[in-house]
């Protein structure tokens, strides 16, 4: 094949699209793809050599797009590279405009898909420039500011601290970004991983934001698919510091995700390079605690634990790449993982955890198949091969089948799931097809759809059998027939999902009886022999199918379902069964013999000729039935039919009359209908029966009879249509169609078989001559006479009434439709002058097979001719005809564009092609193993793909003129016409080159304000045609100058247009929708189109390359000259167009409201990082910022934030070696400089001086100057950068203070306005008010203009404002503080490069104005100052504000101004230090030793913001690897000191009670009082932390442990105090903590401990804790034998306890880790309870019946008697324990325990009750399955049982 190929080619190609070559043309198709390939490679070439970026590069980048579409990767390996280099480099362009970078960054994702057609050898990509780009975009600096607009973000942006929210929304930039880099991560250099590592671990500061954007990076960049001999250069360098971090953190930070998709990532692509087995307990228990699933009674679930949870996704792809190799670990977790989940999986389970359990069931079985697939089928590639000693072996494979397949097949039948575990059965039946589902009940609606889904996707393997389930062939008729009662006209659900399972299973088997061949043959199998012989059943199977359809079809008449409803189209059900029907029908007769085929016929004929049928319903589904049948075989069928129709149509219209009645007979309608859809068949099976067609068309094309005339234009339509197409003529699934059987051949062989790609043998229908003749003798006879009448119509010779015009229309309508394949595209000159480009621009012509008769009348152009004149009548004369308007707007639709088939319903069949592909494909072979069916589908797909293909096309006159027809019916009257003709608009425009420049300005006439004469229907309709619809193209937002220059000012004066009315809502709407949609869809247009030098090379390159040889050549000197030029001229052009549309907007003054707010919003797009805005615009925004609209307000301040970053002067930066800083040296020092230890983060010696030390602030201009600042957070934590970019020495820096005469224009004009004191005034009262009462926040936006006015102008503005803040501070509304909060915090931020005067002297001032603020505070205001200091001190030195930090630490709880201003207080300094992160440790330790001796606080609010800055405080001491311990606070020094105050709680024995009143009396409080207190602030401590730090502190915590157990309360009781719910949400937190296996043994002590304490409440509280702590740490557990063995006793012990609630619980216990398999039921087990249960009890003394009874036995009787009855209990509650541990099946154990138990049936309380309970319990959840489990039980036993369960009689 290839060798062929490569000669006719001259190059090998990478991959080019097989189905190509089974097209009827495949050899005109290697001439046309070189042609196309060389203009391409030639233009593409040319265009950049240019320099012409747009439209050249971007137009032909777009062709080579289309050409991988058409045919794949059909270019030479050098090609590819050559493009692929070409590319990168144009993505990587700097001042690219993001919308063309994208398109490029598709194409390239797209030449990267295949990753085995170039090796590293081929192409090497730098990663640098990418990772700058998504810097530059995501984490852009401007962007929030409004300067840069990215599609699809979000448009009013807040400050910089939300931009993490962002990300998540600015999904297509974000996306095709991270694809890019997916796809290039390859292919980066060996050296890549290290200067990675340099480049990112600087900001691995796990406090700061800047983790996440390390790990980020580190999940998307870092290459994993080095060779193993590379390994050292790879992932080597950062595995184990990364997997240790995993390790140790605990509470699911944000980032563990990114982790852990790196982890999966590594782990698939080097199986077998790594030890994994000591993560292995690890991987699986943090997997199951990501399912976040429900367990033990009381839950709290930690928010975050939801929000950061894994991605299914990554954790199924690295289980799969860690089964087999020699440690068989994996599956023995997996095993374990499923048996602890499994009950979950149950049905009669629901949560909103099951979508995870569904999606782990259905991706892991594709998963495994795809690694299976990789190591056994796929061709190798350069890509690391899995080593022999890895690969799955069979005994891997069939283990993991089982352990999945308990679940799967519970999960069949969930509320949810069905289609899940189809696909997972699929997958687990390629692997091992010995499962599969057997179908029980046809009763339970829900569970007959569920099992038929999932045995469609099993039966091809079903089917085929293959070595390890041979009679898997057997089960299929069996299933067809029992499959046949689900054709129930009541049950749609059902009658779908049956059709789909019968026309599943007959396309995989030929319907062929050959049960003869057992006698004739004597070398068959047994099963070929069992096979034979049902296949007899065929007949019978096929008839009675039949029947069934026949009994549907009776009761879907539409006089029996819809008597009195006047409509008579099918309802979308209908049509949905119809469609199943006709499509299963075919695949039936297709599949048939011929013996078989002639039985079926005869039915179908007789059942549809004996009974006339109405033409809706009943009618369509007969006639779909024939139509099956005629294309299966044409000539027998068409024998039956046409002879029948033809003869009753002719005999009934033999009378006169019958043509002008009104309703037609019925019969006659049946019988059109039926011919109309028998010959939808082969064109040359047709002309057989020409004449009697012919008689028939011409006898009722012209009936008076809508109904009647519709139906014979269809048939005209089909006729046409199958004489003139180019189609498959068979689907069958055998090649030559199906045969009987011979001695040699035996089509039971041939089940399941898969179509062979290279011998398909599709027969085609290609039109032939006499086709073609026939095609053009029709059109001649029908086609043009109507055209004439309308001419003529139209030219006012000859009257014709509206009916007629339709009929007229309705024939050449669909003349139109069925010729059009071989009726040539219109044709005229092309528009000349729309756009001026060096580069040819061509239309790509694709050959269909079809060469167009030149020589015959262009009857497209015929019909254009007649219609447009038409239409101008129509529009003039009759407006109101709506009907024929319809009409008009279809025919130019298809005259424009239809060539055989729609892009619609292309698409519909693309999706469901899609959708029987994968529920039928074989993923573990792959190699397009399908079956032949969907193979000749696929084959014609492509033919209509490149049918449907017009890309680019050339705009000619003709297209200009149907255009300015479809925008004239576009602005029409009648509202239907409009968005008819609009819809079909949208289309054209789409689809021609640059039309829109042409259309645009005819649009905007309507919105003309000088015009009169446009009325509001016009108005609206233009509207409207600049919206345009969602998916195609919006004129009011196109990326050019060109445009949107012309469109917005006029959007904007449409508002002084005559015919706009805000009072009509609709056109009210409009606007806001336009205005909406131009904010979300605007991408900040480019103004440097520039080409660097490095592109231009690689283009010349390109020119360079043969085979094909690029044509044209390279350009010459001359023309590249010229080119420079133009792209110079271009960039000014730009520059002009920009500031002419801003001068236009501005133009646009005293408008109504609603067009100012628009011209505003406009205005602010223009905003743009690389160019000032004009000063007049920076006037307009200044002024409107005391604008009396507050929408006009807001976008004000918005504007001028961003105008100030423009005016912004740069401040220069210098590279350092931090290792020079001076500073730093003299902190080495100190410390006897042993710092290059490069492995260790956190507080070393190097970055000591970055810390906040009181003995060393700046207090002097001098210091201030010598000090090297820092301020960004998260420098030195972790290493060093190798170059640190910080600030150069202030004289280097611009001049501060600049007097007026130094500013620019701009600058001038805010200065002058903020110096007026009048404006200010204004303006303040404008910001003091309350914009939504209750809802305000700290506005970010009002904080960046602050900020930027400070930074910008110094303290030029401070006098003025300094009196209003003063105001503003002693008012304590709401609104006037949260406004002085905006600017206090805009003034600090923006006074980072002042001078140490100014600021000395700022703070001076500040200072008192922050204290008088913080004692005025209140509960509405408190949230904006802790969000004011926060911003504040967000990225700054801490010793830069040590003024702030110094007067926030002086008293922050001093009970002045009561319990609430102390909580605020503490709230505002937490805000600050939490900024500050690991930097000021100094001022931790001062905060918590200034903290520890009021923790005893009364007020529960000021306790509750203890505990939160208590957790803020601890959050530097993380327990993380190479982590030095912190000089920040600890917790285990702070646990001691607690403890010893605690003292007087854990030594007494009796019951904490929280008997303080919350009073504030000083004095004499004893110890135990101010413990208590103690405890409640810890409490609250232990709370905060469980969600917010790294890691938690488990040894501290278990030494409180005891206490906690004390006071937790058993019962669920919201009466409790305070204390006790918060010990026992402690609790719950706590026990679902991750443990470290080291952990595990101290836990367990101490819950051992506390299980002997005197309490009873502390036991039962011990397993309530224990339960979930196991499920939540489960296969940490089980890797530790010892820890499984002291749980187990533990339980057991707990299990014979005294109290009865204790023993109760136990045993709820033991049946929780018996079904999740944490224990197993084991001999010694079962044996220690049984004794335990035949322990004696004493003989009862007979009662007096009057006497109360009395459970347990007075204190006179002995001690030894209650021991007993104890352990009895124990013994039967164990018992009961077993059997409630497997709730949903029995297993061998179980039937004898139960008799145990019966057998205390009658012993004393409590144990009577346990047994009772435990047997209603069984019979609850057996009740189900019954029947199977009833199996397992003898019949002795099933006696005693059922005398168990019935209920006894209440009259015994």
């Amino acid at each position: 094949m290839k060798k062929e190929a490569s000669e006719l080619l001259g190059f090998v190609p990478q991959k080019d699209i097989v189905y190509n070559e089974l097209l009827p043309y495949k050899d005109k198709l290697d001439e046309e793809s070189n042609e196309t390939l060389a203009q391409i490679k030639g233009n593409l070439g040319r265009a950049v050599q240019l320099r012409e970026i747009w439209p050249g590069v971007l137009f032909w980048t777009r062709k080579l797009s289309t050409y991988m579409r058409l045919y794949g990767r059909k270019f030479s390996k050098e090609d590819h590279v050559l493009f692929v280099k070409l590319l990168y480099e144009l993505v990587t362009i700097p001042k690219l405009e993001i919308s063309m970078m994208q398109s490029f960054a598709r194409l390239l994702i797209t030449l990267l898909k295949k990753k085995e057609l170039l090796s590293r050898e081929d192409v090497e990509l730098p990663w640098r420039p990418l990772y700058e780009l998504q810097d530059r975009i995501l984490y852009s600096k401007t962007e929030h500011l409004g300067l840069n607009w990215f599609p699809s973000s979000l448009r009013p942006r807040s400050s910089s601290k939300h931009i993490l929210v962002k990300l998540a929304q600015r999904c297509s930039v974000e996306a095709v970004l991270k694809a890019l880099i997916k796809s290039c991560r390859p292919y980066f250099p060996e050296s890549a991983t290290q200067e990675m590592l340099d480049e990112w671990k600087p900001l691995m500061c796990p406090f700061d934001v800047t983790m996440q954007k390390a790990m980020g990076y580190f999940e998307l960049f870092l290459p994993t698919t080095l060779p193993p001999e590379l390994h050292d250069k790879g992932f080597k360098l950062w595995f184990d510091e990364l997997i240790s971090l995993w390790v140790s953190v605990q509470n699911l930070p944000s980032w563990e995700v990114n982790l852990v998709s790196l982890f999966a990532r590594l782990a698939n692509d080097n199986i077998g390079y790594i030890d994994w087995d000591p993560y292995i307990p690890t991987i699986f228990t943090r997997t199951l605690r990501s399912l976040n699933l429900p367990v033990g009674s009381s839950q709290m679930l930690v928010s975050r634990y939801l929000t950061n949870a894994y991605d299914i996704g990554h954790v199924v792809v690295w289980i799969s790449a860690l089964l087999g190799g020699p440690s068989k670990q994996t599956q023995t977790q997996l095993r374990g993982l499923f048996n602890s989940i499994a009950s979950f999986f149950h049905p009669s389970n629901h949560g909103r955890w099951l979508m995870k359990l569904m999606k782990l069931l259905q991706r892991l079985p594709a998963s495994v198949v795809k690694r299976l697939h990789r190591e056994r089928y796929r061709t190798p590639t350069w890509l690391t091969p899995v080593p022999e000693s890895h690969l799955l072996s069979e005994q891997d494979i069939t283990d993991f089948v089982e352990s999945m397949k308990q679940p799967v097949l519970l999960s069949m039948f969930s509320k949810t799931g069905s289609l899940d575990a189809a696909q997972a059965l699929q997958n687990l039946a390629l692997l091992r097809p010995e499962t599969y589902p057997a179908m029980e009940t046809l009763t339970e609606p829900h569970q007959l759809t569920a099992t038929l889904s999932c045995m469609i996707s099993v039966a091809r393997t079903l089917v085929a059998g293959g070595q390890r389930f041979p009679e898997g062939p057997t089960h299929m008729l069996p299933l067809l027939m029992r499959a046949l009662p689900g054709i129930d006209p009541n049950d749609f659900s059902k009658c779908m999902i049956t059709f789909q399972l019968i026309a599943t299973c007959v396309t995989l088997v030929p319907l062929v009886d050959c049960s003869a061949a057992v006698q004739t043959r004597n070398d068959l199998t047994q099963v070929e022999k069992e096979l034979c012989s049902a296949s007899a059943e065929f007949e019978d199977f096929v008839l009675q199918f039949i029947d069934r359809c026949f009994a549907l079809i009776d009761t879907s008449t539409l006089e029996q379902t819809r008597e009195e409803v006047e409509t008579e189209k099918m309802t979308h059900l209908e049509s949905l069964l119809e469609l199943g029907l006709s499509s299963t029908f075919y695949t039936i007769f297709t599949q048939c013999s011929m013996e078989l085929f002639k039985v079926a016929l005869e039915k179908v004929f007789n059942f549809a000729t004996t009974n006339v049928f109405e033409t809706h319903v009943a009618g369509r589904m007969v006639a779909d039935m024939c139509r099956a049948a005629t294309k299966s075989h044409p000539a027998e069928a068409l024998k039956l039919f046409l002879p029948h129709c033809c003869n009753a149509i002719l005999q009934i219209s033999s009378n006169e009359e019958v043509l002008n009645e009104e309703e037609l007979d019925k019969e006659l309608m049946w019988n059109l209908q039926l011919l109309s859809e028998v010959t939808r068949v082969d064109g040359d099976q047709m002309l057989l029966y020409r004449s009697q067609l012919v008689q028939i068309l011409q006898l009722t094309l012209h009936l008076k009879c809508k109904q009647g005339y519709s139906l014979a234009c269809k048939l005209l339509y089909h006729i046409l249509r199958s004489s003139s197409l180019i189609y498959p003529r068979e689907y069958c699934s055998l090649p030559g169609g199906v045969q009987q059987h011979t001695d040699t051949y035996l089509p039971i062989k041939d089940w399941g078989r898969p179509g062979d790609l290279w011998n398909l043998d599709i027969q085609w229908h290609m039109p032939s001559t006499e086709e073609r003749e026939f095609v053009f003798y029709l059109l001649d006879l029908l086609l043009k006479p109507e055209l004439q009448r309308l001419q003529k119509h139209t030219q006012g010779e000859q009257d014709m009434s509206r009916d007629d015009v339709l009929q007229s229309l309705s024939i050449v309508h669909n003349c139109l439709l069925g010729a059009s394949p071989l009726l040539p595209p219109v044709y005229g000159e092309p528009m000349p002058g729309l756009i001026n480009s060096m580069v040819e621009l061509h239309e790509t012509k694709v050959y269909t097979g079809v060469d167009y008769d030149l020589s015959r009348e262009n009857y497209r152009q015929d019909i254009c001719k007649a219609i447009r004149p038409l239409l101008h009548h129509t529009l003039e004369h009759s407006e109101d005809d709506i009907k024929s308007l319809f009409s008009i707007i279809k025919i130019i639709n298809d005259v424009l564009h239809f060539k055989g088939s729609h892009k619609h319903e292309f698409d519909s069949r693309w999706k469901s092609f899609s959708m029987i592909k994968k529920s039928m494909e074989n993923k573990l072979h792959g190699s397009k193993q399908h079956i032949r069916a969907l193979l000749i589908d696929r084959v014609m797909l492509q033919h209509e793909l490149r049918n449907l293909t017009i890309e680019g096309c050339i705009y000619r006159c003709v297209h200009q003129d149907l255009i300015n027809d479809l925008l004239r019916l576009s602005t029409s009257r009648y509202s239907q016409v409009r968005s008819k003709a609009q819809n079909v608009l949208f289309t054209a425009l789409g689809t021609y080159n640059f039309c829109c420049r042409d259309i645009i300005p005819a649009v905007l006439e309507y919105l003309d304000p000088d015009r009169t004469d446009v009325t509001q229907q016009q108005f609206k309709g233009a509207l409207y045609c600049l919206l345009g619809n969602h998916s195609g193209i919006c004129l009011a937002t196109l990326q050019y100058w060109e445009c949107i220059a012309l469109t917005w000012p006029a959007i904007v004066r449409s508002g002084m247009s005559p015919s706009m009315s805000l009072e009509k809502p609709s056109i009210v709407r409009l606007f806001d929708d336009l205005a909406d949609k131009v904010h979300r869809q605007y991408e900040t247009i480019g103004l440097d189109f520039s080409i660097p030098e490095s592109c231009v090379e690689l283009a010349l390159k390109m020119m360079k390359s043969s085979n094909p040889k690029p044509t044209p050549g390279a350009a010459s000197e001359q023309q590249e000259l010229e080119g420079r030029k133009r792209q110079e001229q271009k960039n000014k052009d730009s520059v002009q167009k920009y500031e002419k549309l801003v001068m236009d907007l501005l133009e646009c003054r005293n408008m109504p409201w609603k067009f100012e707010q628009i011209a505003i919003g406009f205005l602010s797009l223009m905003l743009r990082d690389d160019r000032p805005l004009p000063s007049s615009a920076v006037l307009f925004f200044v002024e409107s910022l005391n604008h009396d609209s507050l929408l006009v307000r807001n976008g004000a301040i918005s504007a001028v934030s961003g105008i100030l970053k423009q005016l912004k002067r740069p401040h220069k930066k210098v590279a350092v070696n931090p290792y020079d800083i001076s500073e730093l040296k003299s902190s080495l020092q100190s410390c006897d400089g042993k710092a290059h230890s490069s492995l260790l983060v956190g507080d070393r010696a190097d970055n000591q001086w970055l810390q906040y030390d009181s003995s060393r602030l700046p207090r002097s201009q001098q210091d201030w100057e010598e000090y090297c600042f820092i301020e960004k957070t998260h420098w030195g934590y972790s290493t060093w950068p190798r170059k640190l970019m910080l600030y150069a020495p202030p004289e280097e820096q611009p001049k501060q203070g600049k007097t007026r005469e130094e500013m620019n224009e701009s600058e001038q004009i805010i200065y002058d306005h903020f110096s007026d004191r009048l404006f200010i005034d204004q303006f303040i009262q404008y910001l003091s008010l309350e914009e939504r009462k209750g809802n305000d926040k700290f506005s970010p936006r009002r904080f960046c203009l602050f900020k930027g006015l400070f930074r910008n102008f110094d303290d030029a503005f401070l006098p003025l404002l300094m009196p209003h803040m003063e105001r503003l501070v002693a008012d304590s509304h709401e609104s006037t503080q949260r406004c002085v909060a905006e600017i206090i915090s805009g003034l600090i931020r923006g006074s980072k490069h002042w001078s140490y005067s100014k600021v000395e002297k700022l703070w001076a001032l500040l200072c008192p104005l922050i204290r008088k603020a913080l004692s005025n505070i209140t509960i509405e205001t408190y949230a904006d100052w802790g969000t004011c200091i926060a911003t504040a001190c967000e990225s700054r030195d801490p010793r830069k504000l040590h003024w702030l930090f110094e007067m926030l630490m002086e008293s922050p709880v001093t009970g002045e101004g009561g319990s609430f201003v102390d909580a605020c207080r503490l709230y505002v300094l937490q805000g600050g230090l939490a900024q500050q992160e690991w930097r000021v440790p100094e001022l931790l330790h001062r905060l918590l030793q200034y903290l520890e001796p009021k923790l005893t606080q009364v007020y529960k609010n000021v306790r509750e913001r203890i505990g939160s800055v208590l957790t803020y405080i601890f959050m530097i001491d993380v327990n993380l690897p190479h982590t030095q311990p912190t000089t920040s606070p600890r917790i285990g020094e702070f646990t001691e000191r607690v403890l010893a105050r605690l003292k007087p709680l854990t030594e007494g024995e009796e019951e904490i009670q929280n008997h303080i009143m919350e009073e504030n009396t000083e004095g004499d409080q004893d110890e135990r009082t101010q413990a208590i207190r103690l405890l409640k602030t810890v409490l609250k401590w232990l709370m905060t932390s469980a969600g917010r730090s790294f890691s938690s502190a488990v040894p501290e915590q278990l030494r409180l442990l005891p206490l906690l157990f004390r006071i937790a309360p058993v019962e669920n009781d919201d009466s409790y105090d305070e204390m006790k719910r918060d010990a026992k949400t402690c609790l719950s937190l706590m026990s679902q903590g991750l443990l470290y296996s080291e952990q595990i043994s101290q836990v367990l002590d101490a819950l051992e401990e506390i299980s002997r304490s005197s309490s009873w409440h502390a036991r039962y509280t011990v397993l309530t804790y224990l339960q979930v702590m196991v499920f939540y740490n489960l296969f940490t557990f089980l890797s530790d034998a010892k820890a499984v063995g002291d749980v187990r006793a533990l339980v057991l012990r707990l299990l014979e306890d005294e109290q009865l609630e204790v023993r109760e619980m136990a045993a709820t216990t033991l049946s929780g880790l018996l079904q999740c398999n944490f224990l197993s039921i084991d001999e010694p087990m079962q044996a220690h309870f049984e004794s335990l249960s035949k322990t004696r009890l004493p003989k009862r003394r007979r009662r007096e019946l009057g006497s109360v009874v009395d459970t347990i036995p007075s204190a006179g009787n002995d001690h030894t008697d209650i021991c007993n009855l104890v352990r009895r209990h124990a013994g039967v509650l164990g018992l009961s324990a077993c059997i409630l541990s497997s709730p949903y099946d029995v297993p061998t154990w179980m039937p004898q325990i139960l008799m145990d138990l019966s057998a205390h049936l009658n012993d004393t309380q409590p144990i009577e009750m346990t047994v009772k309970k435990t047997l209603s319990d069984f019979r609850r959840t057996h009740h189900d399955n019954w029947q199977e489990h009833k199996q397992k039980f003898t019949d002795d036993q099933l006696l005693v049982l059922t005398d168990l369960l019935v209920s006894p009689c209440y009259y015994a």
